[in-house]
């Protein structure tokens, strides 16, 4: 039973007043995880990679390395870098990714420039693989939460919306190349093969949080059949119209069944509440698909 919610226009109690509370508390939640995963890569950096001259890899990786050889501040730095990248994932991601990634971009600027640079570690490899752990962490919870800290991380989500790849393998594979120009630039091979473990470290951090690889395949039982597919049809995944009937009530109904991925289930699950409460929904994990997954 609904608990019921005072409608101020005519005084009853509506169930769609729950759901737009509910909606805007959800909201509300994403930008705080994606502030306190921005917080989190603040302090990696501040605290771990930077004292110690390492890199984190892609975008802020070169922020610091720029940062390193020039007098400029790194989160100027990580902030001019990202901007580009962000109009481009506007265009290839969708508006609601990238409105959370420009929070988190802007919550990690700040956070670079308010958390003092201290080293927590005077061990290299252990500034490298805490400050990993850190930076994988934030990146990864942002992740969950539909957004991104910006950077490789936003490439990597468009390479994995067309290609089936870990992102995490997909972000230490574009960090290499950063790698390779930290150890010529700083001609000490020890701080970049030092980076390489905090970039490894990051990458299977974020894929333990994030997931997004992970198939699973949802049976959508519905009385909103079109509502659904209008917005269903315009998701990177094809959906199966199957005809069914109770056993118990002979009434027939429309079921919806879509392969998906971890990352997209809580969009999925968004959509179907939106537009049907009452469905019922079976979400099962997939082990492996064969054919086309992708809907061109």
């Amino acid at each position: 039973m609904q608990t019921p919610v005072m409608d101020g226009n005519n005084g009853k109690f509506t169930y769609k007043k729950i759901l737009e509370v509910n909606s805007l508390l959800k909201k509300s939640g994403n930008y705080i995880v994606v502030i306190l995963g921005a917080f989190l890569v603040g302090c990696g950096f501040n605290l771990f990679l930077v004292p110690q001259h390492l890199l984190s890899g892609g975008v802020s990786g070169l922020s610091m390395l720029v940062g390193y050889f020039s007098s400029l501040s790194l989160s100027i730095l990580y902030f001019l870098f990202n901007v580009p990248i962000l109009v481009a994932g506007w265009f290839m991601l969708g508006k609601r990714f990238i409105v959370l990634s420009i929070v988190s971009v802007a919550a990690v600027t700040w956070f670079i420039a308010i958390i003092p640079v201290v080293s927590l570690a005077s061990d290299t490899l252990l500034a490298a693989v805490f400050g990993g752990v850190l930076v994988g962490v934030g990146s990864g919870i942002s992740f969950r939460a539909g957004g991104s800290t910006g950077g490789f991380d936003i490439l990597g989500s468009i390479v994995t919306r067309y290609r089936d790849f870990p992102v995490g393998n997909v972000l230490v594979s574009m960090n290499g190349l950063v790698i390779l120009a930290a150890g010529y630039m700083q001609n000490d091979w020890n701080l970049a093969l030092a980076s390489m473990v905090s970039i490894f470290v990051t990458g299977k951090a974020v894929d333990m949080i994030h997931v997004s690889h992970f198939k699973v395949t949802v049976y959508i039982i519905t009385n909103e059949t079109e509502k659904l597919l209008s917005q269903l049809l315009e998701r990177p995944r094809g959906v199966t119209k199957i005809k069914t009937e109770g056993a118990y009530s002979n009434v027939e109904k429309d079921m919806l069944m879509t392969v998906t991925t971890q990352y997209e289930l809580a969009e999925l699950k968004r959509i179907i509440k939106e537009n049907d409460p009452k469905a019922f929904v079976n979400i099962v994990e997939t082990v492996g698909v064969m054919g086309s997954f992708r809907r061109s």
